[in-house]
């Protein structure tokens, strides 16, 4: 028997709920005694965690693929583009194993077939920190509460992928929490396919965390999750009329007043076309009522402009609706067909490429206008902020308006303070996106 350590090379492509799948099996390889390492060239077999979500990301999990079977040649693949395993074999024929999402388990036994644990391995004394690997840096880290979706929207394949929305028993994501917080981390990120809905399947079954009792749904987990001393992000948040009874906590200073909203668009045709749920005219009437409660709320929210049969009137009922709106942070895509989405079989008029392009460089361009206007307005206050890195220059950090990777940074030109500390600032200047703070 060999007394090597077998050593598993890993790539994580895709959102912050597949980094969350890379963790678990990360987890659970280290706990079995194998050795995580950086390059191809020392490992005994590669995993590559894929996202399948829209054309340009398959084709980058196929990229990665390829890669990983030239520099190294033993290639197991996870992830969304894994419910198609026909696509993956026929480009990579070679690979040894495909696997769907969340399917831990057999990425494990896939890795064992090919390299098996060393039978010595004791994982009560390995040195696996309690909270497992973490991919993210030390100070912050996404939570998943569930996977799948109830959702049936046009455009979009990720039921089919990830199936129906499963809720995880609310005493495991608080416990896991718990378990963040201890080892050092400033900021949960909570995270799903839809955080509304969460409980909803489990018909928001009473659990327990240390001896209480506490409601498997949205507003009983943030509660339990206020009480950690912590950040307490939302993201994937579908505007239902639950989403009103966790702004209080918010305006309480609770939970960040931030929102992850993922709109998608402001035409109700377009909607329609879309099948998005809990869309409708309100809406805006509701932002407005937020904003009473919580002044401070910062929205974020993505759009796709190009859909099927979107017309110049849709688009600008969207570029309005903005105005009146006055999102905080604002992603925009252009429609993209993909593969097994309803909106294939929509019969609707394809907006041509070129028009798409004309409407995505508005929308930027009009969103722009507001965000910098809107980050404009917060100079001269003072705020706090999470350290994320510190070089020679000085410091970047982020306000509880910004998310990691997706929104602006809070840059300081003081390199006396260390990632994950939390800092005050004096806001001193404003572009776009970013913002110019001084230690207060």
């Amino acid at each position: 028997m060999s007394t090597a350590t077998p050593k598993v090379g890993f790539v994580s492509l895709g959102c912050p709920k597949a980094t969350v799948d890379s963790e678990r099996i990360l987890t659970q390889l280290r706990m079995e005694g194998y050795e995580i390492v950086p390059t191809y060239q020392d490992a005994d077999v590669v995993v590559v965690n894929t996202c399948g979500f829209i054309d340009s990301a398959k084709a980058e999990s196929l990229d990665a693929i390829g890669e990983a079977l030239a520099e190294n040649g033993k290639v197991i693949v996870t992830g969304c583009m894994g419910v198609a395993e026909d696509s993956i074999r026929d480009v990579h024929p070679s690979v040894l194993a495909v696997t769907g999402p969340q399917q831990y388990e057999q990425v494990v036994n896939a890795v064992h077939e090919v390299i098996p644990p060393k039978t010595e391995h004791n994982p009560l004394i390995d040195l696996v920190p309690p909270q497992g690997i973490k991919l993210t840096p030390r100070h912050y880290a996404y939570l998943k509460i569930s996977e799948g979706c109830n959702h049936t929207c046009s455009f979009c394949i990720i039921p089919s992928m990830r199936g129906k929305l499963v809720s995880r028993p609310v005493g495991d994501v608080l416990s896991e929490a718990e378990r963040l917080v201890k080892a050092g981390v400033k900021e949960l990120l909570v995270i799903s396919q839809d955080t509304s809905a969460y409980g909803v399947d489990l018909k928001y079954k009473l659990d327990f965390w240390n001896g209480q009792p506490v409601k498997t749904r949205m507003l009983e987990l943030c509660e339990a999750l206020s009480s950690m001393g912590v950040w307490v992000r939302l993201h994937y948040v579908y505007p239902y009329p639950n989403v009103d009874d966790v702004i209080p906590l918010m305006a309480a200073g609770k939970l960040l007043p931030y929102l992850d909203i993922p709109f998608q668009h402001a035409s109700p045709k377009v909607l329609k076309s879309m099948k998005r749920p809990a869309f409708e005219d309100k809406t805006l009437a509701r932002i407005k009522k937020w904003r009473e409660i919580c002044p401070e709320l910062t929205i974020r929210s993505t759009f796709i402009v190009g859909f099927p049969g979107e017309t110049e009137e849709d688009f600008q009922y969207l570029l309005d609706w903005l105005t009146e709106a006055q999102l905080d942070r604002v992603g925009c895509f252009q429609y993209s067909p993909v593969e097994g989405a309803p909106a294939n079989d929509l019969g609707l008029e394809v907006v041509p490429d070129d028009v798409k392009q004309d409407r995505w460089e508005r929308f930027m361009a009009h969103q722009q206008a507001i965000s910098s206007a809107r980050l404009q307005a917060k100079i001269g206050l003072e705020m706090d902020v999470l350290i994320d890195e510190v070089d020679s220059e000085g410091a970047v950090a982020r306000s509880w308006a910004d998310a990691p990777e997706i929104d602006g940074s809070v840059f300081i030109d003081s390199p006396n303070v260390k990632p994950g500390d939390k800092v005050r600032v004096r806001i001193v200047d404003a572009d776009e996106y970013d913002m110019w703070g001084e230690l207060v």
